[in-house]
């Protein structure tokens, strides 16, 4: 909710424990503490902006009828000072508010006052927030699954900082450990396989068989001939991957920059080996009691933390596991004085969850400020279809691929349409359809409309002007009272979407925006009618227009003044 719908939150509380402190002591109602009651807004508009369940709760401690306890309340509601004018009482006993004409005047004014800031709020009190998303493996190109987890990530990220909080967008990259032995290993065979062929060098089944592998070591061997055969095998592979693997990041970056993601850091899991992290947070279990040696390898009791299974840290041949760099990496987050730390991670990976918040209390530091968002896969779909393969490439479809194919605005407005935890289908033809059938054309279609009827205006000579609060309080049909409730649910909705990380919540509203301002338009007219009116609706449609525009903007979609 906006601040004025969270000032008329506060203000209808007050109003309702004054009127059971006058009723009880004019003995309407006995001495007795009420229970805790709950206000809520209303599914349906017509039973009142906001809604108590005040007379239902204190049933039991009044020993009365619901109905009976909200009559004996009625004559000691009190509107004056606030944004209520009327109450009724529904059914068996709930009380159902109405807001005054002068609280919708308001809302108009709050977002013509803060333009761009609308929607903000300082619900976040500047905590820091780390929010960690993608950290593909940069043995190879990105995946569908990161187009998601990219969208749901950056907006989150959004979401967090419009609603107060101090965030820093980071990436994780895995540039140790196993996964580059074999991508070492994998790219050695293809180098030598061009000069020697395939029979005399066979790529094993557990090598990365990907053709990206084969044209990273084609380009070296396009720059450096052969020369490196003559290496021994440590060399020539560190070669290749000092080579390769910042092309591939280099990669990784110029994808999710087109986009629209940009990190705050680029953190190289190397560090932790290089820095001597990994071996300071093991040293730290080891003083704890936390680890123990089998069978020549360390490892983790991870089940004195609830986890099903010990795990192992450091294996036989003395190289850390990936868990042990990722507890030090963690590890490494909250040290650099982030009060909460979120992980957006595949839901494959729901069994570490608790693994890794384990671990953090295991090294001394609280595992409940870290928390991690599970994401379900994402589906292709091409009339009516599972797509498995590019029609571009003819192989498995990547980030880049989907970016070639579908408007970015298209990808990032549609991988956020659903919560992380539901599975989705990502229908290619909608998504570059340029109808109303496309959520994204058609919010986009809302802005671009009222830019027009602006425009058209003031070839007619109607400029929009400010507006006076008796002119606003003109706007009286419900279309027009519906719009302007949704738009002074702006403000909560982000804030609900921070405190769920679920941005995808911001998406469904303005779409819901969207259709109500369609809504308004058919049926309320703005040019012709008398100016008083016309300038109010003016402004309503300035409003929707404004909100729109940040919705879009925070999400980085573009909001087009003209289709």
């Amino acid at each position: 909710m906006s601040k004025l719908a969270a000032q008329a939150t506060r203000d209808l509380r007050q109003i309702i424990l004054d009127a059971l402190g006058r009723a009880v002591a004019e003995k309407a109602l006995p001495m007795e503490p009420a229970p805790d009651f709950t206000i809520e807004t209303p599914a349906d508009p017509s039973h009142g902006d906001f809604a108590t369940n005040v007379a239902m709760v204190s049933a039991k401690a009044f020993h009365m009828a619901p109905r009976k306890i909200a009559e004996a309340l009625s004559p000691y509601f009190e509107f004056s000072s606030t944004y209520f004018e009327k109450f009724e009482i529904a059914g068996p006993g709930f009380i159902n508010f109405f807001l005054s004409p002068r609280f919708y005047a308001a809302v108009l004014q709050d977002i013509e006052a803060l333009q761009d800031g609308y929607g903000r709020s300082d619900f976040g009190k500047g905590k820091k927030i780390n929010v960690e998303f993608v950290s593909a493996n940069p043995t190879g190109p990105m995946h569908m699954g990161n187009a998601r987890g990219g969208a749901l990530g950056d907006c989150l990220a959004a979401v967090l900082d419009a609603a107060g909080y101090q965030v820093s967008r980071e990436f994780y990259i895995n540039d140790a450990g196993n996964q580059i032995d074999k991508f070492a290993l994998s790219l050695d065979i293809r180098y030598q396989q061009i000069f020697k062929g395939e029979e005399a060098v066979p790529m094993p089944e557990d090598c990365y068989q990907g053709a990206d592998i084969l044209e990273r070591a084609q380009e070296f061997a396009d720059l450096y001939g052969d020369s490196c055969l003559e290496k021994s095998q440590e060399e020539r592979q560190k070669a290749l991957v000092d080579f390769a693997l910042p092309k591939n990041i280099a990669k990784m970056q110029s994808d999710l920059k087109k986009y629209r993601i940009e990190y705050d850091t680029w953190f190289h899991e190397s560090v932790l080996h290089n820095d001597g992290e990994i071996q300071d947070t093991l040293k730290i279990l080891m003083e704890k009691g936390m680890t123990y040696e089998l069978d020549g390898a360390l490892w983790y009791k991870a089940t004195d933390f609830g986890a099903e299974k010990d795990e192992v840290l450091v294996r036989k041949n003395g190289n850390p596991t990936y868990f042990a760099a990722d507890i030090a990496y963690h590890r490494n987050k909250f040290q650099r004085g982030f009060d909460r730390c979120i992980d957006i991670w595949g839901a494959d990976h729901h069994g570490h969850v608790a693994r890794m918040k384990g671990a953090m209390n295991a090294v001394g530091l609280d595992g409940s400020k870290l928390d991690v968002v599970l994401m379900q896969l994402v589906k292709l779909v091409r009339n009516g279809e599972i797509v498995r393969m590019s029609k571009r490439t003819g192989k498995a479809i990547q980030l880049a691929d989907l970016l070639d194919e579908v408007p970015v605005d298209a990808a990032r407005f549609l991988f956020n349409m659903r919560e992380a935890n539901s599975q989705m289908e990502f229908d290619l033809d909608l998504a570059v359809q340029q109808d109303a059938q496309n959520p994204v054309y058609y919010v986009q279609y809302a802005h671009a409309r009222i830019c027009s009827i602006l425009k058209a205006l003031e070839k007619d000579g109607v400029v929009k002007r400010a507006c006076s609060e008796e002119e606003l309080l003109l706007l009286v049909q419900p279309e027009e009272l519906s719009l302007i409730r949704h738009l002074a649910a702006y403000t909560g909705e982000v804030v609900s979407a921070a405190k769920d990380y679920d941005p995808a919540r911001i998406t469904r509203y303005v779409i819901d925006l969207a259709n109500l301002f369609h809504k308004f338009y058919n049926a309320c007219r703005v040019k012709g009618e008398e100016d008083s009116l016309c300038q109010a609706r003016l402004t309503l449609c300035v409003a929707v227009k404004t909100v729109i525009h940040n919705v879009l903007t925070m999400f980085k979609i573009s909001a087009p003044e003209s289709m």
